[in-house]
């Protein structure tokens, strides 16, 4: 006899705790972005739902991830990691440095494209990309949802942890509707807190970013 299970079901038709896969199936199935796990006891499902979901989704990922030393750096990539399909990776496109711009992000599980900015004109490709993961962010708190963002540019994720676009681009009239998009961009993350881990697409292990323009 199967060992009874219990299903945590934080973004799906009725978020809650089941008690079968047959309950759970219903709250996630043809649901955009659900967010589910199983769990062996009620007790661990009840813990599980009352925190943030991606402590629990990620759970198996930190567990492959080996300690380091001082010297090592964190941000290191796992060879062992894999692509978590509950994800969106963003990515953007400039023809020229500077030049027309654009910036996307599309859900991993199936490729489908979530949102698409640009051409904007007189932008760099790392303005783009700092744009879109701030767009996803922005995104993502609206719909309370915590699942993570995956980016190949190192710059805009350290743009991100400073609350601040780094760029040495100058502002120009042709430029001045892509500036005002990034004050706002700033302004967002000085006013807004949020929960999903910033993660880097490590192009060498699985490919191109799912939101490549494949300009390359």
């Amino acid at each position: 006899m199967a060992k009874k299970k219990f299903y945590v079901v934080w973004e799906g038709v009725k978020p809650g705790i089941y008690h079968s896969w047959g309950e759970c199936k219903a709250q996630v199935s043809g649901f955009e972005n659900a967010l589910y796990k199983s769990f062996s006891t009620l007790e661990e499902a009840e813990k599980a739902y009352s925190a943030n979901p991606w402590k629990s989704l990620n759970t198996l990922q930190k567990k492959k991830v080996k300690s380091t030393s001082p010297s090592e750096s964190p941000a290191a990539p796992d060879s062992t990691a894999k692509i978590l399909p509950e994800s969106i990776a963003v990515d953007a496109a400039c023809s020229g440095n500077p030049g027309l711009m654009e910036y996307r992000g599309v859900f991993v599980g199936d490729g489908k494209e979530i949102f698409h900015v640009g051409p904007m004109a007189e932008g760099t490709n790392n303005i783009g990309e700092f744009l879109a993961i701030v767009h996803a962010l922005a995104l993502l708190k609206k719909k309370n949802s915590s699942i993570p963002i995956y980016s190949d540019s190192v710059n805009a994720m350290k743009w991100i942890s400073h609350k601040k676009c780094r760029t040495k681009l100058a502002q120009t009239p042709a430029n001045k509707p892509l500036f005002e998009l990034i004050e706002r961009a700033e302004a967002w993350l000085h006013t807004h807190s949020y929960s999903n881990p910033i993660l880097k697409w490590e192009t060498k292990l699985w490919g191109e970013n799912p939101a490549d323009f494949g300009r390359k």
